[in-house]
């Protein structure tokens, strides 16, 4: 039997429904980015991202069903980011799929959103388990053990910001538009030259990050410059920046598999979209003869069909959510999985 899910993504700044048929083939993935709102305050408000996400949600699931070629009587789920991300976005998409589901007569299936990121991968491919994921976004970075379908072991995190967050505050320090990530990456594959910045090992037997020093290393050198009437080269300050967190992410994640014994290394999240950090783990994963699976560039940043591919592991096992479940901004991957 098909099965057919109509899945919302509201966690953030995208406002986003998509149909996804078997976890696998996208029927279609509508997306509305709230960027050009929010490029004027340098960064997203979330009082202003809720409200976004109640004027679209409801044009966004019917631009999904009519790209999909599907009447709601087709659909054999609703799905929705459960968590984590900003409670008043989260709350939106949650209420949208739970109307939806209640008065059709659906079954409903909360998602965990780095879940989503994680399954995208199934969108274009295989995932091979035992597996490292290794994921890499604005509010999260983080690397996470899957011995099978569905279970996830978190081995380390970042002890204080993402590394998406950090390309943010280093973008800004430079003066580029947001969101940040992209300009930096351009600069630094542009560069001719490079301002050695330090790497963040922590501990020698630690899967965890630390990005605040090399935030607050790019923030000096920037500083002293100006103390000293200088002017450094953004590209140099962006190469810079950007080889320290690539060093430290392509080593760490590949450390995972080997110790781990795993089959496969499977990037999620936007950060994943950068072009320095596909380009160091695509050469470093076929100089160790390890599987690597990155997304296609659409199915990095946030976006319902990924909550889809997720949700497909709950209908699979029946494993449904009730309709009293509420949206939680902290929600855990483990907890998620085992629910």
């Amino acid at each position: 039997m098909t099965c057919r899910i109509l899945a919302l993504e509201t966690s953030c700044d995208e406002t986003s429904a998509a149909v996804v048929e078997d976890g696998r083939r996208i029927l279609s993935n509508v997306v509305s980015s709230q960027m050009d709102t929010h490029k004027r305050f340098g960064g997203v408000v979330p009082e202003v991202a809720s409200r976004k996400h109640v004027e679209t949600i409801t044009r966004i699931m019917e631009a999904s069903l009519e790209e999909a070629g599907v009447q709601l009587k087709d659909l054999s789920a609703v799905a929705v980011t459960q968590g984590p991300g900003l409670v008043g976005s989260l709350l939106v998409g949650v209420v949208a799929a739970k109307a939806l589901a209640l008065s059709h007569g659906l079954p409903f299936i909360g998602v965990h959103h780095i879940a989503g990121h994680i399954y995208a991968n199934r969108l274009s491919g295989e995932l091979h388990f035992p597996l490292i994921a290794l994921v890499v976004s604005g509010g999260h970075t983080e690397i996470i053990h899957m011995e099978a379908d569905g279970s996830f072991r978190r081995l380390g995190q970042t002890r204080d910001d993402a590394v998406g967050e950090a390309y943010d505050k280093v973008a800004r320090a430079l003066s580029l538009p947001y969101p940040g990530g992209p300009h930096v990456d351009r600069l630094a594959l542009e560069a001719d030259g490079e301002i050695p910045m330090p790497r963040a090992w922590l501990e020698p037997d630690s899967y965890d990050f630390s990005f605040s020093g090399l935030k607050s290393a790019v923030l000096n050198a920037l500083n002293q410059a100006a103390m000293r009437k200088e002017t450094l080269d953004p590209a140099h300050v962006a190469k810079g920046f950007q080889q320290s967190v690539i060093d430290v992410l392509t080593v760490k994640a590949l450390r995972a598999v080997k110790e781990t014994g795993a089959e496969q290394l499977v990037v999620a999240g936007g950060v994943a979209a950068n072009r320095g950090l596909r380009t160091s783990l695509e050469e470093a994963c076929s100089r160790e003869g390890i599987r690597l699976a990155i997304p296609p560039l659409a199915l990095c940043t946030d976006n319902a069909a990924m909550i889809a591919a997720a949700a497909y592991l709950k209908w699979e096992r029946k494993s449904f959510t009730a309709l009293d479940m509420k949206a939680d901004p902290m929600l855990s991957l483990e907890d998620w999985a085992k629910a």
